[in-house]
């Protein structure tokens, strides 16, 4: 029994144990979570934070709840708080340590207009919607925010690269530059901003950036800066010189003075090396030889020799004084096209200015002139001529052939007989001297009937009845032409250029005979009959080019009672055309509708049988003429192959095309065509090459021979 009363008490400790360490388990518990929720209110809106181990989105609930405000917890924040202030915080303060203890963690809270905070990602806040600041905030802390500062003195882009070192470009922090503005966009904690806009202050200042003006006496203004900018260049693989120890300099031509603006130091080292460099040349006189590499020296002698006289009296005319008599001599040296000029230092500074001002590369132009021509006649012609050898005949002019021309010219062609020469007798004796005999026959001639039929056209017919005759003739006729042309040429800019394809006609011009006849002559002048273009391009600024233009088109059309006709289209004109546009600089549009009735009077006018005694003709001729031009503007080489190209590829084509089509009487071998376009030059091969490719040839061929002999 004393056993089983031990058991029951040691079951009865054992379950009193279980229950008081469930109690602690509890108690524990209990004081652990009044450490989580330990934010002991001191008085009214103060706190006393303190976490330990807390899940940083049950932080942020706490917080919210504590100052009323709405937060939006982006899923990526997570982690664990740990932090405990030993200081009663108002409300103000209470927030800022919320705002501490995330940017601690890498995170950060974006507060917008509606009481809702966002907390989000540190790296994130950058591209999110914080507030834009100015200088008069107060804003500090570690609230997000974007400032815009402006500098004055010093450019931004140096400046960023600094700050950026200064700068959680990794986290919420940016630094961008708006070179324009010359502004710099701040983005981060509000104190990290603070402390670089103080930064900025303290750099942006202004220093001495004076201007001087230095007069030269002797040196060119534009050399002279030349040399030095070139001294000042940095050297490749070097640290160069600080910027603001680099001053800037600009030259002054027209007063050949150098401006420098910069800090005192560089303008002072500068304005020594110029006043050095400026000195006086040891002879009195000077000579320079200048290459030209666009344009011709005999054209710029001209030209100089203008401008130094019109110094020369412009300094007699201010009264210079002088010493040394000023002599001045220009030539061209055709062979090197250079300019050897000699004068004073003075005068060669303007001649050079002047030179290289001139001397630079003109654009080409490319001129195409289209002619268009469309041409077309119709005629009708039907008329009746009636004749009686007794009473007379009806004649009409406006047909090809008249009935009496047509009659002169049978009535000549008509042959004679010869005649009977009866026997001769003697006399004396009665014996016969010449017997009987026929004269030849005398044939017509058919000169007249020929010259009358010859201008007759479509069909002629004639009826011969007794002693009535007729002559019936009927044409009709249909002309079309279609001409086109497209001349084109190219030449420099302001420089006129002539093109003309066609063939000289000789025109009789005069004639002179004695009244003899023995010392006739003729005198012949030979005048240029076809497509002619001359035009003088003047390249604008910009895309537009001027053209004086003076473009004919003529052939020869036939014969008249003097000499031969000649047919003339002739435009001069000016125009202002864009590059690559087409223009229309003039036009004919002709038509021309004619009827030509010959008739006997009443007996005309009946009808039907009245087209007996009428002879009708009708024409109609409409002439469509135009000239159309483009053209181009040709700055560099690429633009000219290409063109060239284009018209060189296009004739090519075109004999490939002929040669598909062939010669219906001889081989297509006889046709020329161009080789392919090429730039590049075709080296012939080398020695080396050239006994390789021998090698090859005598090895096909002795292969050839034994396989020959192997059939065989």
């Amino acid at each position: 029994m004393g056993t089983t009363l031990n058991v029951f008490v040691i079951k009865q400790l054992t379950h009193k144990f279980k229950q008081l360490k469930q109690l602690c388990v509890v108690l524990i518990t209990a004081i652990a979570f009044s450490g989580i929720f330990a934010v002991g209110q001191a008085s009214a809106n103060q706190y006393s934070p303190s976490f330990k181990n807390t899940d940083i989105v049950e932080f942020v609930t706490i917080v919210g709840k504590n100052l009323k405000k709405t937060m939006i917890v982006d899923p990526n924040v997570r982690g664990k708080v740990n932090v405990r202030s030993y200081d009663v915080l108002t409300e103000e303060q209470y927030y800022q340590f919320f705002l501490n203890v995330l940017e601690v963690y890498g995170f950060a809270a974006v507060k917008m207009d509606n009481n809702i905070v966002k907390i989000i990602r540190n790296k994130d806040a950058k591209t999110s919607s914080i507030p834009v600041v100015g200088g008069s905030s107060g804003i500090n802390g570690d609230e997000m925010v974007t400032r815009i500062v402006e500098v004055k003195n010093v450019t931004v882009r140096e400046l960023v690269p600094l700050l950026r070192q200064l700068s959680d470009q990794a986290g919420g922090g940016n630094v961008t530059n708006y070179d324009p503005a010359n502004v710099i966009m701040l983005t981060g904690t509000a104190a990290t901003v603070n402390r670089l806009v103080k930064i900025i202050e303290r750099v942006d200042r202004a220093g001495d950036q004076d201007v001087e003006i230095i007069k030269l006496n002797y040196a060119s203004a534009s050399e002279m800066v030349r040399i030095i900018e070139t001294m000042n260049k940095p050297t490749s693989g070097k640290a160069g010189q600080p910027t603001f120890l680099i001053p800037k300099i600009v030259a002054d031509d027209r007063s050949n003075s150098v401006i420098i603006s910069g800090e005192v130091q560089a303008r002072e080292r500068v304005t020594r090396l110029v006043k050095r460099l400026d000195s006086e040349l040891e002879s009195n006189g000077n000579t320079r030889v200048y290459y030209l590499k666009y344009s011709k020296a005999e054209d710029l002698v001209k030209v100089l020799k203008g401008v130094s006289d019109s110094i020369v009296a412009e300094k007699k005319t201010t009264k210079v004084k002088s010493s040394s008599k000023r002599d001045i001599s220009i030539e061209a040296h055709e062979s090197t096209n250079a300019l050897v000029i000699t004068a004073q230092p003075d005068m060669l500074r303007s001649l050079e200015a002047v030179i290289r001002q001139l001397d630079v590369r003109r654009a080409q132009v490319m001129i195409e002139a289209i002619i268009v021509e469309v041409y077309e006649t119709d005629g009708v012609s039907l008329g009746v001529q009636l004749g009686n050898e007794n009473f007379g005949f009806t004649q009409f002019t406006n047909g090809p052939a008249t009935i009496s021309s047509v009659a002169a010219g049978v009535e000549a062609a008509k042959g004679t007989p010869g005649e009977v020469v009866p026997a001769v007798y003697s006399t004396e004796t009665g014996q016969l001297i010449t017997g009987e005999y026929t004269k030849q026959d005398i044939e017509g001639d058919y000169t007249l009937l020929a010259s009358a039929l010859g201008s007759a056209s479509g069909i002629v017919t004639g009826v011969v009845s007794g002693d009535w005759a007729a002559i019936i003739q009927a044409v009709s006729s249909d002309t079309n032409s279609n001409i086109l042309a497209t001349p084109s040429i190219t030449t420099l800019d302001n420089e006129e250029a002539y093109f003309i394809v066609g063939q000289e006609v000789p025109i009789l011009t005069g004639s002179t005979s004695s009244s003899n006849n023995s010392n006739p002559f003729q005198t012949v002048e030979r005048q240029e009959v076809g497509i002619k273009l001359r035009v003088t391009p003047q390249v604008n600024e910009g895309s537009a080019v001027q053209l004086i233009i003076e473009q004919e088109t003529s052939s020869v059309s036939g014969n008249t009672g003097v000499d031969i006709a000649i047919n003339k289209r002739e435009i001069s004109t000016t125009v202002m055309a864009e590059s690559g546009g087409t223009v229309v600089l003039g036009g004919l549009i002709d038509e021309d509708i004619q009827e030509s009735v010959q008739k006997v009077p009443l007996l005309g006018d009946l009808p039907i049988i009245g087209h007996l005694f009428k002879s009708t003709s009708n024409s109609m001729r409409k002439r469509n003429l135009m000239v159309f031009l483009r053209a181009t503007i040709i700055r560099d080489a690429s633009l000219m192959s290409e063109i060239s190209e284009g018209k060189y590829n296009y004739i090519r084509a075109d004999q490939i095309r002929k040669q598909e089509e062939g010669l219906s009487l001889m081989s297509d071998e006889h046709l020329p065509i161009l080789p392919e376009w090429n730039d590049d030059l075709a080296l012939p091969p080398t020695f080396s090459e050239y006994q390789d490719k021998l090698k090859q040839e005598k090895e096909l061929t002795r292969q050839h021979n034994l396989l020959k002999e192997n059939i065989e």
